[in-house]
Order: C-alpha cells, then sequence, then structure tokens
C-alpha cells in the first residue's frame, strides 16, 4: 500500500509540476514558435577560451605555465569516441537528436529527482549548458532565465552544428578545482591527457559537472564517491554497463584525493622564471600597451614563450653556487650569465633554491654594494678619455680626497687596503688600488663615470629614468672606486658584456620570440647593439683584466682557468667584508657573481663553515671567483679556446696622472748648468809655505748620490687647479696629466682667512 501511495503521490505531483511549467511557458513557446514575424534572438560570439601560456628554455623543455585557470582547450578530433559518449550518456542522452531543448528529458529529470533522494538527472541539454557559459554569465536568476537559456539554445543550435557546441562544452565546463574544460580535468584528476581517459574515468568527470564543489573528490570524497554511485546507475539504465559490472567498478575505482599534473609537465617556479612574469608584466610591452592587456595576454592567452636561458648552463650555474657552504648566518651567492654577443640571458641564480612563501628574493637581481669590481668602469672611462695601461698614477695609501658635495665629511679618506705607491694603471688595476682608482674616478669625473656605467649596463633594471622607488640612482660619490653604489649581478654582467663585446653593448634580455596558441608570431627579439666604447678602448682594458686571473687578485682560484682559455675579470670586496663580487668573462659568456648575508651586513670574517673551506675571510678572490672558475669551465666544456683580438698598440709615452687641487705638479721647462763643482784646497807644508804635490787633490762628495755636475732642472708649476668639470660628460674629453718626468706631491693645505 506503501508503494501504491507513493507512486500515486509522483504521479498527482509531476502532473501539477507539467501543468505549472506549461502554463508558466506557454506565452514565451508562442513567441519563439512565432519568432518568424519578430527580430531574430541575437547570440554574441563566442569569446576566446581561456588558455593557459607555456614558457620553453633554449632546448625547447617546458619551464613555466601561467595561467589564471587551468583550461587547455582542445579540438574535437583529439578526444576519443568513448570520451565524448561518457558526457552525452551521463549528461544529455539525447544530445544528438534534440534542438537545443529536450522536453521528454526534462519531464524524465523531475520526475527521477523528485522520486529519489538527492538528485540524479540535470534538466538542462549540453546545448543549454554551452548558452548558460558564454552567453548567460551576470544574468539574473529571475522567472525569465531559463526561458532566455531555452530560447538561446534554440538559437545555437541553429547557427552551429552539433559538433562545434560539442567541442565548445567540453573546453569550457567547469570540473572543480581550477579545471575549466576536459583536458583540465584529465590533468587534475587523473594526471593524463584526453586521449589517455578510458570510458568510466570519463563518466567520472561527466559526473563532476553538474555541482563541482559538492561533489568535489579531493575535499569531499565521500559526496563523490555517492555521485559516482549515480552515475554507474545511470550508465546501467542506459545499457552501457551490466549490474555485475557496476558492482565491480564501483568496489575498484580509485577516487583521486590530489591534484596531479601531467607528469612531462612537472615545473617548478623559479629564480629565473619569476624575474621572466614580472618583466613580462611590468617591465615591456611585449604582451600590449596596457597593464590589463599584459595580464591577460599572459595568463588567458595561450602564448607559447621561447626564452634565452640554456638548460644545460643553469645546471652548471647551480652547481656551482653549491660549492659556497651552508652557513647558520645564511650567506648565499648569486649568479648571473650573458651571452657576450647578444646580451641573452643565459643563467641567472638567484641564490639557494626558489621556494615560494620561504625563498623568493632574487639575489641576481637584488642591488647589492660592489667594492672593486666597479672599478671595471672606472678603467673603461679613463681608457676611452685617452688614458693608456702604462700611464702612472699614485697608488699611496692612505689618501685624502675631496668629498665633493659632502659638507659634513668635506674629505674622504681611504686608509685600508693595498699601499700601491706610484705604478701604473695596469698594476693598480691587477693589484686593485683603492686609492690610485680613488684618484682616478676624480681625475676621469665622478659624474662622466657615472655617465659611463649607464651606458655601459644599462638595462630595464639600470636606467637614470627610473623613479628613485623603483631604482636609486647611481651617484658621483668620492667612494665610488670602493663600492658605493649599489649594483646587482645583472647590471655588473651587462657591463662586463660591453667590454667582451669590444665596445659594443646589448641590453640582457629574456626572450628570443613568442607564438599565439595557433602559432602564429607575435614577436621576435632583435637586439639593437648600441657603440659605447671604441674597440680599441674595450679590447685595452679586457687586456689589462687578464692579469687579473693570472698575476692579480684572482690568481689562487683562476690561473689554471686562465691558462687553457683567454679569460678577464675583476674583483670585489666591500669594506668589512660584507660582500664579495667576481666580474669576468670570455669571448662567449660574461659572468657576475656575488656573496653576501642576503638579509643584513654581515662580515664574513672567521666564519666556521668558511674556515674549514681555507677562507677566513671572504674576499672577490675566494668563494665568488671559485663559483666563477667552476660555472665557466663547465660552460666551456667542449667550446674551442678563443682570444679577443690584440688592442691596438699605444700613441703615445706613458704620462702621470694626477688630480688637480689634490695633487700639485710642476713640469720641467729647461735645464741650467750647475757651478763647477770646486776641489778642497791644497795641502800647504807649513815650513815652505809651498803645496804638498804627493798628495792628491779630495775631490768633494755628492750629496745624496746626486751628481753635482748634472744639469738642474729649471720647474714650473701646472696651473690647471680643478678637475673636470662635473657638466663635462664627453668621454673624450683629455685627462689631467704632465710628463713622467714632472714632480707631483700633495698640495699645500689652503690657509683660511
Amino acid at each position: 500500500m506503501s508503494w501504491i501511495l507513493r507512486l500515486g503521490l509522483v504521479i498527482g505531483a509531476a502532473s501539477l509540476l507539467v501543468t505549472g511549467v506549461v502554463a508558466a511557458i506557454a506565452p514565451q513557446i508562442w513567441r519563439v514558435a512565432n519568432a518568424h514575424r519578430e527580430t531574430p534572438v541575437e547570440l554574441p560570439d563566442f569569446i576566446p577560451l581561456s588558455q593557459r601560456s607555456y614558457v620553453y628554455d633554449r632546448a625547447g623543455n617546458e619551464i613555466a605555465v601561467y595561467e589564471l585557470e587551468n583550461s587547455q582547450p582542445v579540438t574535437l578530433d583529439e578526444v576519443p569516441g568513448h570520451v565524448i559518449d561518457a558526457f552525452v550518456a551521463v549528461e544529455d542522452n539525447e544530445f544528438w537528436v534534440h534542438h537545443g531543448v529536450n522536453v521528454r528529458s526534462l519531464v524524465r529529470a523531475t520526475l527521477s529527482n523528485f522520486a529519489s533522494e538527492g538528485p540524479v538527472q540535470g534538466a538542462s541539454t549540453i546545448t543549454m549548458q554551452v548558452v548558460k557559459n558564454d552567453f548567460m554569465a551576470g544574468f539574473e536568476r529571475d522567472s525569465r532565465y531559463k526561458i532566455l537559456q531555452i530560447a538561446y539554445a534554440v538559437r545555437l543550435e541553429k547557427e552551429i552544428s552539433k559538433t562545434e557546441i560539442m567541442e565548445r562544452y567540453l573546453n569550457t565546463v567547469f570540473f572543480g578545482n581550477n579545471s575549466y574544460g576536459i583536458a583540465a580535468a584529465a590533468e587534475t584528476y587523473f594526471g593524463k591527457s584526453v586521449p589517455e581517459l578510458d570510458f568510466i574515468e570519463s563518466a567520472f568527470l561527466a559526473g563532476l559537472v553538474r555541482a563541482p564543489s559538492s561533489y568535489d573528490p579531493i575535499n569531499r570524497p565521500e559526496r563523490s564517491r555517492a555521485r559516482f554511485r549515480q552515475v554507474l546507475a545511470r550508465l546501467v539504465e542506459d545499457e552501457f554497463l551490466t549490474e555485475a559490472e557496476a558492482e565491480t567498478i564501483e568496489a575498484e575505482f580509485v577516487i583521486p584525493e590530489r591534484v596531479q599534473r601531467i607528469p612531462t609537465r612537472e615545473v617548478d617556479r623559479t629564480y629565473y622564471t619569476e624575474a621572466l612574469r614580472e618583466y613580462l608584466l611590468n617591465g615591456s610591452d611585449l604582451l600590449g600597451e596596457t597593464y590589463e592587456e599584459r595580464y591577460t595576454a599572459l595568463y588567458r592567452g595561450g602564448l607559447r614563450i621561447y626564452t634565452t636561458l640554456d638548460p644545460d648552463l643553469q645546471a652548471a650555474a647551480e652547481e656551482a653556487r653549491d660549492l659556497l657552504p651552508d652557513t647558520v648566518e645564511g650567506f648565499d651567492a648569486a649568479l648571473t650569465s650573458l651571452d657576450t654577443s647578444s646580451g641573452a640571458i643565459r643563467a641567472m641564480v638567484g641564490g639557494r633554491g626558489f621556494v615560494p612563501g620561504q625563498n623568493e628574493v632574487n639575489l641576481a637581481l637584488a642591488p647589492s654594494q660592489t667594492g672593486s669590481s666597479i672599478k671595471i668602469f672606472i678603467l673603461a672611462a679613463a681608457l676611452q678619455a685617452g688614458a693608456t695601461p702604462e700611464d702612472v698614477i699614485d697608488g699611496t695609501r692612505p689618501c685624502s680626497l675631496p668629498n665633493v658635495g659632502n659638507n659634513i665629511e668635506p674629505i674622504f679618506e681611504i686608509t685600508g687596503g693595498v699601499d700601491g705607491g706610484v705604478a701604473s694603471l695596469r698594476e693598480h688595476t691587477y693589484r686593485s688600488i683603492n686609492c690610485a682608482f680613488a684618484r682616478l674616478s676624480q681625475i676621469v669625473g665622478l659624474n662622466r663615470v657615472v655617465d659611463t656605467v649607464y651606458r655601459m649596463a644599462g638595462s630595464i633594471y639600470l636606467d637614470r629614468e627610473l623613479p628613485a622607488e623603483v631604482r636609486l640612482p647611481i651617484e658621483p660619490f668620492a667612494s665610488f672606486a670602493t663600492g658605493a653604489n649599489e649594483m646587482s649581478t645583472l647590471d655588473m654582467a651587462a657591463g662586463m658584456q660591453t667590454l667582451a663585446n669590444a665596445g659594443e653593448h646589448l641590453e640582457p634580455y629574456y626572450v628570443e620570440r613568442i607564438e599565439d596558441s595557433a602559432g602564429r608570431r607575435l614577436y621576435t627579439h632583435r637586439g639593437e647593439p648600441t657603440r659605447v666604447l671604441d674597440p680599441g678602448v674595450a679590447l685595452t682594458a679586457i687586456d689589462i683584466m687578464k692579469d687579473t686571473l693570472t698575476l692579480g687578485t684572482a690568481r689562487r682560484e683562476l690561473s689554471d682557468f686562465a691558462a687553457e682559455r683567454p679569460a678577464a675579470g675583476k674583483t670585489g670586496t666591500q669594506q668589512n667584508n660584507y660582500t664579495a663580487w667576481f666580474v669576468g668573462g670570455t669571448t662567449e659568456l660574461v659572468t657576475a657573481v656575488m656573496v653576501r648575508d642576503p638579509d643584513r651586513y654581515t662580515a664574513m670574517v672567521s666564519i666556521p663553515e668558511f674556515v674549514e673551506q681555507g677562507v677566513p675571510r671572504v674576499q672577490g678572490g675566494t668563494f665568488p671567483a671559485r663559483i666563477w672558475g667552476a660555472y665557466m669551465t663547465e660552460a666551456h666544456r667542449g667550446v674551442p679556446a678563443t682570444d679577443w683580438s690584440s688592442p691596438p698598440p699605444g700613441l703615445r709615452s706613458p704620462v702621470r696622472l694626477y688630480l688637480p687641487g689634490t695633487e700639485c705638479a710642476q713640469v720641467v721647462v729647461g735645464y741650467q748648468q750647475p757651478i763647477p763643482t770646486t776641489t778642497l784646497p791644497p795641502v800647504i807644508d807649513p815650513d815652505t809655505g809651498l803645496p804638498v804635490d804627493t798628495v792628491p787633490p779630495v775631490v768633494e762628495p755628492p750629496a745624496d748620490g746626486v751628481d753635482p755636475n748634472a744639469p738642474i732642472p729649471i720647474l714650473e708649476p701646472v696651473t690647471t687647479a680643478t678637475t673636470i668639470a662635473p657638466e663635462v660628460l664627453d668621454p673624450y674629453a683629455p685627462l689631467p696629466s704632465v710628463p713622467l718626468d714632472a714632480y707631483v706631491e700633495a698640495c699645500a693645505p689652503t690657509e683660511g682667512p
């Protein structure tokens, strides 16, 4: 009796429901039926499908995926027939025969859902779901919503084919866990591509469509399994499975427990890919004029971005970085390596490893004080202004120099470092003499040196037009030569690239080309070289800096490398050993390495882990040079050794460079003959009063070994009293100099009033 009563209630309720539905929609159906007399329903075009963008390294390996929603559109030809069959069976088993709206299915779904404990069948056809997803987002769910959906579905089926509707459906339907479309769902839940799905897996996915959050297998496994039982029952009802097969599948099927990825697409975020993302969104207009355009293109545009990163060089760089022992203080190393001839970024190591939320700061792009490695720019500016390697300059320590513009400390003093004495520019370079280069920077002109830095190392990260809140400007500090300004490893590598490329600068870059999802080329990199230094100047600087590896501050770590392959470079150590650098290159690659505490200024002195490695004080010639050498050795494996062209011969004799106002010079304008030296009076015999001929005359000895009969130089003070004017940026403006035989000494202090 209870069964009969229930059946009666179901039939009665269904009758009332059908009557109500017919009464409600009859006027609208009449309008649709007579639509030929009215303006047809206009459907907008489908919006482009959102697609993830892929990033590839130089070898074609996938290294990054940028997406907002996991959407991987496929064509219907790529979808196996059994996958389509599973979705039709579960979601709309009369899809291929109805015209957008299936009244019989609507009634059957209503009866079935009413008679069961929960929803089993949906009332919307696949066409109606496409309409809802594409055309009705944001529509108010009022009494008109379903009528409009039906009208749009009927219209859509008149405008495009069933296969086009099915393809759109499979690419846009939401499956939960940020997965839009069948390809994304196959990856998320089964770690498979669409062709790898079997019929039951496809049916499981189809079962998620009605309520992806409620049936989420990751977060609600029990509800997901209950829904899967309903799907199996539907497949039995439509005779895709027998009862026995369904029971076996239900017992054996494993509900997905975690979000998965296709094994070949297991990519991690890295310092390089994060820097690339920031560059594409904020550092360039490659993807559009506005931020919104760039953001949409990157995260929804299905781009294929081919980068400069070399996977072999990147692996070698990461391995070399690990030569720095882990320490309690957390010291770290960063490295940037560029292609000498193009500026392409071949490797970038921002630290010990990118960890989202924990270790994201990219030290390779973080400006840090450079120590003496900044001297490569001073050297280049001096040579461009006419200096030669054998010109002489005073590197005596300590030294006191004017601190122009600083009224609090008008004198800049250097008391540390090595005493270089008066020696050649070549010797002062490989010995890294601070007082010599501090004088030289002011002899060249600090503003002119700063200008040289911007021209040699210019990039999106180092541009004089950048606002101070983005990048502090390079300043003409008196302490410039000791590293007062901050530079990144990319900045320093870019500057070295200009020298190693015979004076032509190319900005460092990430992207070789970009294609859209259809393979159409959207962007191709074309580097525009800028002549910054005369070729002879760059080659002379390289020739001088070769000595750093063979005679100078990096010889202990890099003399063996230099014996096998021509290379040039410069060490740098900040005061108190807070940071240490080595910047150098070959004809193929230029690389900058920096070691420091990434969180604070910590002296790298007597660190137990470093002492165990034989490094009581970290300087540029220790770990930075060691890391550089290990990386460059591996990076050049199998590459024939090549050298730069020889620098041009000097066109003049060496001169003495001096700093007017600090050093006073007197030049020789002639000579005068000395008064002849007289001999001592003869010895007189007291008895005869006559000279004693047997006693030879005694000649007066020369004072301090100077021949008293040598010509005496006539000196004339040099009247130049100022350095290069701050407004003079002409790179060829000559340097203050005097002949080698001039007399140069510290100027006498100026007396006050």
